[in-house]
């Protein structure tokens, strides 16, 4: 049976890990700088990272956590949205959240709900891969052995002799992240990566042929992998932040065009 957290009290849980959470300095109470959601996501993740939060562990109510963090209810639902969707989390009857078992095949398994154009929340998407991916950059940064920097530099690098082949770009492009995630040294990060790497992957494919997509793609890759290799997690972390928001912007941009042609089809 799913336990409450209760003791100590939440609102001490989370001031405990707002210095450790993914690595991000918080200091305690109110959240500061970030977008507020990405933040209260970033922190629950740290609680459990930490082992503060646990699998079945229940959160407490809404009302609680916003007192906890010093937030009102639309960033905080907007935080518990994305960590259902990446199976982190449930909601129980009664609106009450849960830990999940964490299990690989739970975390992978919520995105397949998204794969379909009409289904498709940009917006959504890459709030949770700004939680989950950045975390795996810094963690790459640390991290990683020496042939997988050198690997990962050389994929962005290689990037450069395809800004005019989008097909072998976006091939590209999958080793390239797929270097990141791994770099890491957590699999089931990874593995959440990979299934948010996978959603709206005909929206990315229009992206990619818009003008000068690929340019600043690769561009950012090499920056990424620059810091990687310099093993300055912050540097790191603040290119891919950039990347993951052009990523966003021109997925945005592809949708609009999506839709356009298929109204003029009608």
């Amino acid at each position: 049976m799913s336990k409450l957290i209760k003791d100590p009290d939440f609102s001490d849980l989370a001031a405990l890990d707002a210095g450790d959470a993914f690595g991000e300095p918080f200091g305690g109470g109110a959240l500061e700088r970030r977008p507020i959601a990405e933040q209260v996501a970033t922190r629950i993740m740290g609680m459990i990272k930490s082992g503060n939060l646990r699998s079945g562990d229940r959160l407490p109510t809404e009302q609680q956590m916003g007192i906890a963090f010093g937030i009102s209810r639309p960033p905080l639902r907007e935080a518990l949205k994305a960590l259902t969707l990446m199976g982190v989390l449930e909601s129980r009857q009664g609106g009450r959240y849960s830990v999940t078992d964490l299990s690989p095949s739970r975390l992978v398994a919520p995105f397949s709900t998204m794969l379909s154009f009409a289904d498709y929340d940009v917006r959504e998407h890459f709030e949770a891969r700004v939680v989950v991916e950045l975390e795996l950059v810094r963690l790459c940064a640390e991290r990683a052995d020496e042939e997988t920097r050198a690997r990962i530099l050389e994929l962005a690098v290689d990037g450069r002799a395809f800004h005019e082949d989008p097909v072998a770009f976006r091939l590209l492009d999958i080793e390239f992240h797929r270097a990141l995630y791994g770099g890491g040294g957590s699999r089931l990060l990874a593995a959440m990566a990979e299934g948010l790497y996978d959603v709206g992957l005909d929206v990315r494919r229009v992206a990619s042929a818009l003008p000068g997509v690929i340019e600043i793609s690769v561009a950012q890759h090499v920056e990424i992998a620059q810091a990687v290799v310099a093993r300055d997690a912050e540097a790191a972390m603040a290119a891919y932040r950039r990347h993951l928001e052009h990523v966003r912007d021109t997925s945005s941009q592809a949708q609009d065009v999506i839709g356009s042609e298929a109204a003029a089809k009608r």
